[in-house]
């Protein structure tokens, strides 16, 4: 069976920000090998049977979410494109996509976000504030996600192989993902999975701003730009920025010509 990694990684987001949550915000509720009043045994009373992972006296409800990762049960499905997911509130985070919706705010700087961790985590930015420590070298990290591929650095693990191989596809040229109805293959999933929007028609990414809706998220993200005016790539010679990353290419190639 073929991963579209692209997905174990935002399922394994979502998993860590369930942890974030338990190991930082409610570190006093987290069951340290105490004796548990109501198991009255010196372990946790929840624990995971596929990888022993530990849960707290009050989220056994994350035990049964955590559980859908090994079993593969999503049971949440957007109803703007059919992806599904194991948690309601993964479903919640990515329908804002279609939406546009950014619910999460920085008071500081104005900068908006579509899911509470990833605005948790640049509030951290502002503080300074790195309350994730290895306990090896004493070093401090703002995400429990940096931290834990910073201990790969002591313990000599290399779990990112999937990754590797996925991106030594781009130096091989391999495509091993293949369009049945036109025949064009692809290098990962994902794209694969874009390029069928052609044929279908399929257009599940709505503007916020206009009526105009679009096959691809990347390609909402560019036209949005038309509405917001904003335009995140820059010329460092001589500073005219540009609404995509083709266009500023373009002019600079042209630029480096007027320069020399």
């Amino acid at each position: 069976m073929i991963l579209d990694l692209t997905e174990v990684k935002v399922e394994c987001e979502e998993l860590n920000e369930v942890e974030e949550d338990h190991q930082y915000q409610r570190p006093q509720k987290i069951i340290t090998g105490e004796k548990s009043k109501r198991t009255g045994a010196n372990k946790p009373p929840f624990i995971c049977p596929q990888c022993g992972k530990c849960f707290t006296l009050k989220v056994n409800a994350d035990l049964k979410r955590h559980l859908q990762t090994h079993s593969g049960e999503k049971p949440f499905s957007c109803p703007h494109c059919g992806k599904s997911f194991t948690r309601k509130e993964s479903l919640e985070n990515h329908i804002r996509i279609h939406t546009g919706e950014k619910p999460f705010t920085c008071l500081l700087c104005s900068k908006s976000f579509i899911r509470k961790g990833h605005f948790k985590n640049h509030m951290r930015v502002h503080s300074g504030e790195r309350p994730f420590t290895c306990h090896e070298c004493g070093k401090s990290f703002t995400q429990a996600t940096i931290l834990k591929n910073h201990q790969h650095s002591h313990s000599g693990e290399r779990p990112f192989l999937g990754y590797l191989k996925e991106h030594q596809q781009i130096h091989t040229a391999e495509k091993a993902h293949m369009c049945s109805v036109c025949g064009n293959s692809f290098s990962r999933a994902k794209y694969l999975k874009e390029h069928r929007k052609v044929h279908t028609g399929e257009k599940p990414y709505k503007c916020s701003h206009c009526a105009k809706s679009f096959s691809q998220s990347g390609n909402l993200k560019i036209h949005e730009r038309v509405h917001t005016g904003e335009k995140p790539h820059r010329c460092p010679p001589c500073g005219r920025s540009f609404v995509t990353s083709s266009a500023l290419l373009s002019h600079r190639r042209k630029c480096r010509q007027k320069l020399s």
